[in-house]
Formats: structure tokens, sequence, C-alpha cells
């Protein structure tokens, strides 16, 4: 572009602008690399007076594109310049009485390379005002499609631009606009519902014909799934309240609205839905999965709960797919820790339904991989099927419970984990409290061998105190041993679990009265050698022992006496 008209389109000087044209009758012509002629400029910048002289040269200007195929009017609709958009519509319209109307070449028609028009320029930016003015130009631009095959209409629904969209929807509704079958973006409604406008929702329903409000987009969702996808119950219940039969409609994977918001856990919108239509949880996808399967699948706890609590039908619950798996066995064979223990609290949750490979819930977790070890969480899971299966299907005929060398393969570590902890410490106690039977607190007397503190309180509570902690970590490192002799097969597998937790149990008792005594004896001990000469070290140390069993408590909880089950 020439750098003299460059200059007067950014300061909008008039004078400048007649000068260059009288002496350069063509100038305006040129164009700068980006394709912006001097219109453009000026547009983008707001002169107005500029723009009405420049036009008056050459109306031509009005529908040059340059290299994004932006007008001038794309400009100032995105810009939101009311003053140049006036401008220039007004020359729009002058330029429809010269050209045939709808002409591709009309500014108020004409689209840049994304297929916007201005209209849809102003609706992106949130220009209100300006939009209103295009409109008020040409009704029906409202419904022009672009490249994503999207309408004013679409972004002001969902942008919530209420006064643009009550201009718009005054237009007759032509059925084919609004058939998006090529696209994702859906209807206008759609991109309500996405955009979360309750009002503009409400607008379009009003104003949508009863047999378009059902409409889908390419993937063949209807208002309704949008609605679940955003778990917006209030949308959701305006959706229903006009047309019921929406929650019934699946899209291209036959998935329902309440599919999708088991899916997304959605429970707001599950809520409503179920509400509305009870039924609505008896409709499967193309794999015949209901939504408690989508659920767990996708790891939604709070959407399995929701659904627990809403429907009422055992045969849902219990519902079999194409593989005459329930929702147990999905859960149990992804290993949903939380949705499985979920479903067996559930008293209609059947354990015993085998599937088409004769498996049931327990034994489809058995006969998974099994080159791989099971977590403590993965073993609990297991623990509570085959209790489930023992309490609930006495007389069913099931698959028989893993073997012992797969239950000594899954639990690889974890009660021998245990054992040798407690072995451990016992061995530790026993050996700090032997120690200090012969290194007696103030030593002995070199004439009698005997203590020297012997006949103080302190030095017998001592005594009995240490006696203590020795005898019960003796205990704790012994026994061990003594089942290991007597039942090494069982002490291995660990076969009788009630046995083995109580044998736990009591050598965490014992080990823990063995670490009392052991401070016990330590209190003691620094009260008798360092009371006589400083009191108040001696008194310190105590507090601080004395202390140690508040702080254990505090941080294992019941754990700290109870071996959990």
């Amino acid at each position: 572009m020439d750098p003299e008209l460059h200059k007067a389109a950014v300061q909008g000087s008039v004078t400048s602008l007649r000068k260059l044209v009288a002496e350069r009758p063509g100038i305006l012509g040129s164009k700068t690399p980006q394709g912006n002629t001097a219109l453009h400029i000026a547009t983008e910048l707001g002169h107005a007076g500029f723009l009405k002289e420049a036009l008056g040269v050459d109306c031509k200007l009005l529908a040059t594109r340059n290299a994004d195929g932006d007008t001038p009017l794309h400009l100032a609709a995105r810009m939101g310049k009311l003053d140049v958009a006036e401008l220039l519509v007004s020359r729009a319209s002058a330029w429809r009485a010269e050209h045939s109307p709808g002409s591709e070449q009309e500014p108020l028609f004409m689209a840049n390379k994304a297929g916007d028009t201005p209209l849809h320029d102003a609706v992106k930016q949130g220009r209100s005002t300006v939009a209103l003015m295009l409109l008020a130009a040409e009704p029906s631009v409202g419904h022009t499609l672009n490249m994503r095959k999207e309408s004013p209409l679409h972004i002001a629904a969902r942008e919530g631009l209420a006064d643009v969209v009550a201009k718009i929807v005054r237009q007759p509704w032509v059925h084919e606009k609004f058939v998006p079958s090529d696209s994702t973006n859906g209807t206008a409604l759609h991109q309500a519902v996405l955009g979360g406008r309750i009002r503009m929702v409400e607008m379009l329903l009003d104003a949508t014909p009863q047999e378009q409000i059902g409409l889908t987009d390419s993937r063949e969702n209807n208002a309704l799934h949008y609605a679940a996808l955003k778990n917006n119950a209030r949308v959701v219940r305006l959706l229903l309240n006009r047309k019921v039969e929406l929650a019934y409609k699946r899209n291209r994977d036959l998935q329902s609205p309440l599919h999708v918001a088991a899916c997304k856990g959605s429970t707001e919108a599950m809520v409503e839905l179920l509400r509305h239509c009870p039924d609505a949880a008896e409709t499967v996808d193309s794999n015949g999965r209901n939504a408690f399967r989508l659920a767990i699948i996708s790891g939604s706890v709070d959407a399995l709960k929701c659904l627990l609590k809403h429907v009422r039908p055992e045969e849902i619950v219990n519902h079999v797919d194409h593989a005459g798996n329930t929702p147990l066995h999905l859960a149990a064979a992804l290993s949903r820790i939380q949705s499985t223990l979920l479903l067996l609290k559930d008293r209609r949750v059947n354990p015993c339904v085998l599937n088409r490979d004769g498996q049931s819930a327990r034994s489809l977790l058995e006969k998974r991989d099994t080159t791989e070890e099971m977590d403590a969480y993965e073993m609990y899971m297991w623990k509570k099927l085959k209790e489930s299966e023992a309490s609930r299907c006495k007389n069913e005929l099931l698959p028989p419970v893993a073997s012992d060398q797969w239950v000594r393969r899954r639990r690889a570590g974890n009660d021998e984990f245990n054992v040798g902890t407690y072995t451990l410490v016992g061995t530790l106690i026993a050996t700090v409290s032997f120690a200090a039977t012969f290194t007696m607190p103030g030593g002995y007397s070199q004439t009698e061998g005997t203590a020297i503190h012997g006949h103080k309180a302190a030095f017998k509570i001592f005594l009995i105190s240490n006696t203590v902690a020795l005898c019960s970590s003796i205990v704790v490192v012994f026994c061990p041993t003594m089942w290991a002799w007597r039942d090494p097969v069982e002490v291995e597998l660990k076969l009788d679990q009630l046995m083995w937790r109580r044998r736990l149990m009591w050598s965490r008792r014992l080990t823990n009265l063995a670490f009392l005594a052991m401070l016990v004896s330590f209190m003691t001990a620094v009260y008798i050698t360092v009371e006589p000469t400083t009191r108040w070290p001696a008194y310190l140390v105590i507090a601080i022992v004395a202390s140690t069993p508040a702080v254990v408590f505090l941080t294992l909880g019941k754990e700290t006496f109870y071996v959990p089950l």
C-alpha cells in the first residue's frame, strides 16, 4: 500500500485522502501484504469520516476482502464500532438496491474464509447492538450457516444474547436449515443447553415447533443428551416437560441421556431423568449395557449410588449384558473396589449369577491375569465376594473357590510382613529388657552383690515392669515359631482366617504390653539414678515418656489395639 495512503487511513485524515485521490485516482485500490485496503484500516480504527469519504469515491471497497476473506463490515462487527457499523450497514442497504437481493457479493451476506458473515462475528464477540443493527437490515441472515454449520442463532444462544435470539427467532423456521446432519454442533437449542443458558432454552422451546425439539447433531444426540452431559437438572426438567420422549431417544452408540449422565457422573441430571422417566433405566446401548455398567466403567461411584437409590426393579440391577455379565461381574473384573463393595451392600444385587462362561463375580476375579499379585484392596474385595457367596448362595452350584496356591501367590508378603514386624519388635524389646536386668539402675553393692536401690519403691516398679516387658516380648517371638512347627501349611496359606487374625491380634496386644512395660521401666530407672541429685530433669523425662503412648494412640487410632479384619 502507498505509504501516504496508509498514514492517512491510520490517522483518519479526510484532507489527505482527498489530496491523494485527486493526484492518483486509483490509489484506493492499493492493499497491504495481508490484503487490507485503506477502508479495512480505517474501519478497525473507527474513522467514520474517512470511510464515508472513501466510499464516496469507490463504493466497491465495501465488498473488498482481505487475505482472511473479511470485508470492512466484518471488522466493524467484530470490533463493535457502532458509528462505523451504522455507516457500512446503510451503504450495504443501498448496495442491495443496485444489485440482486441475496447475492453472494452483498456485504450483509458475504462470508469470510471461515464461512462467517458479519453477524457471526458480531455475536461471537458479544456485540449485541451491532448484531441487532445487522438483523434490522436483513433478518434472514440470522439463520445463515458457516463452515462449522453454526448460524448466528447458534452462537447467540450459546453466548446468552437474549435480545439477539429473540429477534432471530421471529423469522419463520425453515426445517432444512435446522438439520445439521453433518455438524457436531447440533441446533441452536443444543448450543443453549451447552452454554447453560436457561433463558435461551426457554425462548427456543417456545419458538421451536414440537416436532423439531428432538432434532439431533451428527452423533444423533438430542438436546437432552447435552443437558445430561452438563449435569444441568433444570434444563433436563424443561426439556422433559416439553417432550418426554427425549429420555428414550438413543444416539449413534445407542446411548440414552441416562447413559450419558451415568458415564459423566451427572447425578443431578440422573435424579431428574429417573423422576420423570423411571423406566429409562431399562434402556441398553449397542453392547447391551445399561446405565449401571457405564457408571462402573467410568469409575463414578456417585453415579452408581444414585442409580441404586432411585432404580427399584431388581432385574435392572442384575441385568446381564451380551456376555452374560451383571454389573457386579463388571465391577469385579475391572477391580472397581468401591463399586463392588457398594453393590454387595445392596440386597437386590445377586452374587450367585453366572455369566455365559459359568463364572461368578468372585471366580471371574480369580481367573483374571494370574501373573500379577493382588494388592490389599483387591484381596479385600475378593474376600467380601467370597463371604457374600457363602451367605447367599448356599444352594447354588458355583465355581470352586481359588486353590491354596492362588491364595498364597495373591497374598504374598501381606501377613508375613505383619508377623515379621511383631517378631522383630519383640526381639528388640526382649534384648533391651534382658540387658537391663543385669545392669540395674544405680549398680550393685560391692560387698553383698545386691542392687544398691533395691529397697526403694521405684526400683521394685522397675523390676516388675522390666520383667513384664521381657516375658511379653518372648511370647511374641516364640509363638510364631511354635505355630509353624505345629501346622506349617496353615501358617503359609492362612486358610483359617479367623484363627490367624486372632493370633495376630494377640501378638499385637502382647507387643503393646511389652512396649508400655519398657517405657515404665525406663521412667523408673531414670528416676532412681537422676532424682537424688537433680529432680527437674527426672520429672521432665517422666513427662515425655508418659506422653508417648498418647502420641501413638493419636497417630494410629483404634489400630493401636486391634487388627483390622
